[in-house]
């Protein structure tokens, strides 16, 4: 998990901007009849028969069962098959922080559904402001680009990423269960709660891992040491092997949480 330079006024910045977007789409006009009128020009310029039961399947990929099976086999593979705790830890913060940060703004928000009469499957959970299923998909990518993005996948990562946001974005808007904004404001709240995360990771909780029962067992301190060897060669500096950073096997020397490269 990269460390990002001043987190927490970002984090606070990108949370406050998208909170004040969504209570002016949910409680003004400014925006309410544009999304309307975009939402009910997606449904009626493209929906058929066997797109309705298409985009229906696409949107359940992001639900919330599929997601919390897609969280627990991908955090399970990466701790028990790969022996990667750090970046298995890594990963499920980043995918979970970023997906349920949504509740917070569905709260604050307090955003009706689309009407029901334009629904495929009219909902029947929470708030439409933000997206829950858009975030998931929003966090689940930069996961992905997070582990990937020192090789030579992380474009192929971005691309398909991207792609996928945009094909579960555009289903919740075409099943009529969110507004465009709805979809635009998950990206922004998933962001803002991910660049939080990557903060208290390496502030608080990279340094303590090594205190997590089970976390040597799978591997942790070779995993530790693989990861310091990488991030000081990025930097074209000296590497002694198991010299440790706040009590923490396996960091690099010379190291510190502003170093470009931190540990994932």
């Amino acid at each position: 998990m990269p460390y990002v330079r001043h987190w927490l006024r970002n984090s606070i910045l990108l949370f406050a901007t998208a909170i004040a977007l969504g209570l002016v789409a949910a409680h003004t006009k400014l925006i309410q009849p544009h999304d309307l009128q975009l939402d009910r020009t997606i449904q009626t310029n493209t929906r058929t028969g066997w797109l309705n039961h298409t985009m229906e399947g696409v949107s359940a990929l992001a639900s919330p069962i599929a997601g919390l099976l897609i969280l627990a086999v991908w955090s399970g593979w990466l701790l028990f098959v790969r022996r990667k705790p750090t970046k298995a830890v890594a990963t499920f913060l980043v995918v979970a922080v970023g997906w349920n940060s949504t509740q917070i703004a569905k709260a604050l928000v307090a955003r009706p559904r689309p009407p029901r009469q334009f629904m495929l499957d009219p909902e029947i959970g929470s708030n439409s402001f933000p997206s829950g299923h858009t975030a998931f998909t929003v966090s689940a990518v930069i996961a992905a680009y997070f582990l990937l993005r020192e090789t030579r996948h992380r474009r192929t990562v971005l691309v398909l990423g991207t792609f996928a946001v945009l094909l579960i974005a555009f289903s919740r808007m075409y099943v009529g269960a969110h507004y465009p904004t709805d979809t635009f404001g998950s990206v922004l709240i998933a962001g803002s709660a991910i660049t939080f995360v990557t903060g208290v990771w390496h502030t608080w909780l990279l340094p303590q891992l090594h205190r997590v029962p089970l976390m040597e067992r799978y591997g942790l301190t070779q995993e530790r040491e693989a990861l310091a060897r990488e991030a000081a060669t990025a930097q074209g500096i000296a590497y002694v092997p198991g010299q440790t950073r706040a009590g923490a096997p396996g960091a690099p020397a010379g190291g510190g949480r502003h170093r470009k490269h931190a540990a994932r």
